[in-house]
C-alpha cells in the first residue's frame, strides 16, 4: 500500500516544476501549468484517502469492493447483535425450516421408525428442550440422534473429530448419518438441502434420512410433534405422556409467550445487548419474570409448574433454569439474584426435574454447557476462560447453600 504523502510520482513532478525558474515571458504559462499539476495531483489522489484522511489501497472500485466485504465479514454467525443497530438489542432469526412429522394420510413426512435423526448440541437449550422430549416419549430407538462439539466459531458449530477429547458425552461424533463422511460443520448439512441458505446454522435438525431433507429446526414445533406423532407405534407408559394435555392448552400457550419471550429469549437479550438500556430493559424483565415463576410454583403447589401434571412449559423452562447459575449469572451478567440461594421454589423444581427424571439430567451435560458459553462467545469473554463455580454445578435435593439453609432454618 502506498503511504507516502503526496505519492511519490506526484511528489516529483511537483518538486521538478517548482524549483524551475522561468522567465518573466513564461510566468503566465507556468501559473496554468502548475494549476494543470495541482488539478493532476487533485485526480492522483482521488479514492487514496478517505473521508477520515485516512490511506485507502487502490481506486474507489477497489475501495467499494473492500468495504462490501467488511460489512458482508462483519455480519457473521457470532455477531449477535446486528453491526450498526444502535438500539443494542439481541433478535433472534425465526427458523427457517417448519415442516411437520404427521399421522395424517398422505403426510410428507410420516411417523416412521428409523427415518429420522436429530442433530443436537448439549450446550443450546433449544436443542435440550427436544432431546428431553426424546426421552420422555421413550423414541430412543425411532429417532436416532447425535451431538455436535460444544464450541462455535465463525462457521458456526462443527462436527467432532477423532482427535477431540474435550467434549465428553453420548454420540457426541462426526456427523453419523450415511452420506454425510465430508461434513465438517453443520452448515455443510445445511447447504446440502438449501445451497443458497443465508440464515444461521441452528440446533436442533431434524433431518429427513430418506429424503435428505430438513423437516424442522424450530424447536418448538419439534417439541410439540415428538409429543404425538408416534404415540400409535408406543407402548402405553410412553403413548401415556401428554405434554400438551386438552384441558391446559390455553393455559400452556399463554405460558410460552411470557416464558419464552422473557426467560429462554431474556437471558440472551440480557447477556447479548450491547447498550446499558439494552441490558437493563431485559434483565430487569428477566427477574420479573422469574419472580412470577416463583409464585406460581407457590400457588401450584408443584412439582411442576401446572400443579401434579409435567407439560411442555416445565420441559422448555428447565434448559434455562438449570444453566442459570453454572453460566447466565456471571457470563450473560444476570446476577440480580442466583438460583439456588435468591428463588426456594425454583431450586427445588430444577433440582426435582434434574435429580427426579432420568430424561432431564441424563440429557444435561455441564462439560458442553460451560464451555460453550465461555469460550464462543469472545466477544463477550476474550481471554476463554471459564470460571470453576459454582461447585457444585447442581446441588443435591437435601443440600442448601449457608445463606439459604439460614434462611430456612430462621423462617421455622
Amino acid at each position: 500500500m502506498d503511504i507516502s504523502f503526496p505519492p511519490a510520482s506526484a511528489l516529483s513532478r511537483i518538486a521538478t516544476s517548482l524549483l524551475s525558474r522561468p522567465s518573466s515571458a513564461q510566468r503566465s504559462a507556468v501559473v496554468l501549468h502548475r494549476r494543470r499539476l495541482l488539478s493532476s495531483l487533485a485526480r492522483n489522489l482521488c479514492g487514496r484517502f478517505d473521508r477520515h484522511g485516512l490511506v485507502s489501497s487502490g481506486s474507489f472500485a477497489t475501495r467499494h469492493t473492500h468495504q462490501q466485504q467488511q460489512i458482508r465479514m462483519a455480519s457473521k454467525i457470532t455477531d449477535w447483535v446486528k453491526p450498526g443497530d444502535t438500539s443494542g438489542e439481541f433478535k433472534r432469526q425465526s427458523s427457517s425450516f417448519r415442516d411437520w412429522i404427521s399421522k395424517e394420510p398422505g403426510a410428507k413426512y410420516p411417523p416412521e421408525k428409523g427415518r429420522y435423526h436429530l442433530y443436537i448440541s448439549y450446550a443450546c437449550p433449544w436443542a435440550h428442550r427436544t432431546l428431553i422430549a426424546r426421552k420422555l416419549k421413550g423414541l430412543d430407538d425411532f429417532i436416532s440422534f447425535s451431538s455436535v462439539h460444544w464450541h462455535m466459531a465463525e462457521k458456526g458449530w462443527r462436527f467432532p473429530t477423532a482427535a477431540d477429547t474435550d467434549a465428553a458425552g453420548d454420540n457426541v461424533v462426526p456427523d453419523p448419518v450415511p452420506g454425510h463422511e465430508k461434513y465438517t460443520h453443520l452448515r455443510d448439512l445445511y447447504f446440502s438441502v438449501a445451497p443458497g441458505y443465508e440464515g444461521r446454522f441452528t440446533v436442533p435438525v431434524l433431518f429427513d434420512k430418506q429424503t435428505g431433507a430438513i423437516v424442522s429446526n424450530e424447536s418448538s414445533e419439534i417439541l410439540r410433534m415428538l409429543g404425538s406423532a408416534f404415540d400409535d407405534q408406543l407402548p402405553p407408559q410412553f403413548a401415556g405422556v401428554d405434554l400438551y394435555p386438552e384441558a391446559l392448552r390455553a393455559q400452556i400457550e399463554e405460558a410460552h409467550a411470557w416464558t419464552y419471550d422473557q426467560i429462554n429469549n431474556g437471558v440472551y437479550k440480557s447477556g447479548f445487548a450491547t447498550t446499558q438500556a439494552a441490558y437493563e430493559r431485559n434483565v430487569t424483565a428477566l427477574f420479573d419474570a422469574l419472580d412470577r415463576v416463583e409464585k406460581q410454583l407457590g400457588e401450584s403447589g408443584g412439582p411442576y409448574f401446572f400443579g401434579d401434571k409435567m407439560t411442555e412449559v416445565d420441559v422448555r423452562l428447565y434448559p434455562t433454569l438449570i444453566r442459570f447459575d453454572p453460566v447466565y449469572v456471571q457470563h450473560f451478567k444476570c446476577n440480580v439474584r442466583d438460583i439456588r440461594s435468591g428463588y426456594p421454589r425454583l431450586h427445588a423444581y430444577t433440582r426435582a426435574l434434574y435429580w427426579s427424571h432420568a430424561a432431564f439430567g441424563d440429557t444435561t451435560n455441564f462439560l458442553h454447557i460451560k464451555n460453550h458459553y465461555t469460550r464462543s462467545h469472545t466477544q463477550i469473554n476474550p481471554h476463554s476462560i471459564t470460571p470453576l463455580g459454582p461447585v457444585p454445578d447442581i446441588l443435591p435435593l437435601d443440600e442448601e447453600v449457608p445463606a439459604a439453609k439460614e434462611a430456612k432454618t430462621a423462617s421455622k
